[in-house]
């Protein structure tokens, strides 16, 4: 298969489906269809289920230290936090040893919700990947995680 044809300035794609950009851009917009698919009776995004999922992990985490793992600007972060303490999913409390600093925790409501949101997170990775076997779902997890800059 052709990819490339050389014109004067130098390689010219042949063919908007062998773009990088135009690829990943579906493969998003097919991903977030289906977690907004997943996640609509919840009334949460995608990006908030990734807050609450860290604070499964380990809850009281600090606003920088998930922003810093989600990848996302602090004021970014303030918006998502203030969504989420608004649907009654999480609080704010100041660090016992610095009140400067605020920890997250998830309230009641919010720990209820991880089994099914889980769930359906991993309904919406199972559907994405059916036709792939886990050679190449473990490729392209690492290839999307170099091109994201997340570190693995």
């Amino acid at each position: 298969m052709k990819i490339w044809r050389f014109g004067e300035s130098g390689p010219i794609m042949e063919r908007i489906e062998d773009c990088i950009n135009f690829l990943l851009g579906k493969a998003y917009q097919k991903a977030n269809q289906l977690s907004k698919q997943k996640l609509s009776s919840y009334n949460l995004t995608s990006v908030q289920f990734a807050v609450l999922h860290l604070l499964w992990e380990k809850d009281g985490r600090h606003a920088a230290e998930l922003g810093e793992r989600l990848l996302l600007d602090g004021a970014t972060m303030t918006g998502l936090l203030d969504r989420l303490i608004q649907k009654g999913l999480i609080v704010r409390r100041p660090d016992p040893n610095d009140r400067r600093v605020n920890r997250i925790y998830l309230t009641n409501k919010g720990k209820r919700l991880e089994q099914k949101l889980n769930q359906k997170m991993d309904e919406a990775n199972e559907e994405l990947l059916k036709h792939f076997t886990e050679a190449e779902v473990a490729s392209l997890k690492r290839m999307l995680a170099k091109i994201g800059g997340v570190n693995k």
